[in-house]
């Protein structure tokens, strides 16, 4: 049923982009952008988590240089029945974590230096059990796939915005669709970040769970998000934010309105789902 759910969504984005295409250049338009969706696809299935680690500059680290994090992953690997990972490091203080690869035998973990000065071992060691239950569910793959295609959606929506400045673009110049660019310019991010949050929620939950699983109690990882959520408001990480839904806890940061369009459960629900599991 997730997978059946995952593929209409990300059907959904695609769509999205065809509306966009369409809008701007009319049915020539919607072919091309198509066509584009399904480059976009293609690429972010074999290249996209080469693309989120150079983005946030993450270094790929040896055992000798992180040897309490590649014993953590060794035996959470072996718990999940999964290859061992990569492990990758990125050069900020904001205290988070996320997982990418298009399968187990490629995937990739990557933690902060500041979640290495925020969490002690058990934490840690939840921390990366719920990556790892990201990795066994293969979420990376659908995840960053979403988070690459709303990028596009973004990009396509930030063209019509410079295309309202600059007095129309082709089709909507000539048949008065600078409405139609102002709507789709403003709604496309938004309907992409819903489909996104649509995505990232439930696997939040079901990767924390099995995290807790596979650390053997949920109680690490419980305090780990605690301390996590407090640090990501200190320690603010420059997150793109169509990949923000790769991490952990959520690297961006919005009262009011825009916390209901957040692609994480709220902090507080986790803790208290996580207290409720028995692990054997």
């Amino acid at each position: 049923m997730n997978m059946i759910k995952t593929t209409v969504l990300l059907a959904a984005l695609t769509a999205l982009l065809v509306v966009i295409g369409n809008i701007i250049w009319g049915p020539n338009g919607a072919i091309l952008f198509f066509f584009i969706a399904l480059a976009f696809n293609f690429f972010s299935y074999w290249f996209s988590d080469k693309i989120v680690l150079a983005m946030y500059r993450a270094r790929e680290v040896s055992a000798p240089e992180a040897p309490e994090i590649h014993a953590i992953v060794s035996e959470l690997a072996g718990n999940a029945g999964l290859p061992k990972p990569r492990v990758y490091l990125i050069p900020t203080q904001s205290p988070n974590a996320f997982a990418t690869g298009r399968n187990p035998k490629h995937a990739a973990v990557a933690v902060t230096e500041g979640i290495l000065n925020t969490l002690n071992r058990d934490e840690l060691r939840g921390v990366l059990a719920h990556e790892m239950a990201h990795v066994k569910h293969r979420d990376i793959l659908t995840c960053t796939v979403a988070a690459t295609v709303a990028g596009a959606i973004t990009m396509m929506a930030s063209v019509a915005r410079w295309g309202l400045l600059l007095g129309g673009m082709g089709r909507s110049r000539s048949r008065g669709g600078g409405l139609e660019l102002l709507v789709m310019a403003i709604v496309a991010p938004l309907a992409a970040l819903i489909i996104q949050m649509a995505i990232s929620r439930s696997r939040e939950y079901a990767a924390d769970r099995r995290g807790a699983m596979l650390a053997g109690s949920p109680d690490g990882l419980a305090r780990a998000l605690a301390k996590l959520d407090r640090g990501a408001r200190h320690q603010r990480l420059e997150a793109s934010p169509a990949t923000a839904s790769l991490f952990i806890v959520n690297p961006l940061r919005g009262g009011g309105l825009m916390s209901l369009f957040s692609t994480h459960p709220p902090i507080k629900e986790r803790i208290r789902r996580l207290r409720e599991v028995s692990v054997p």
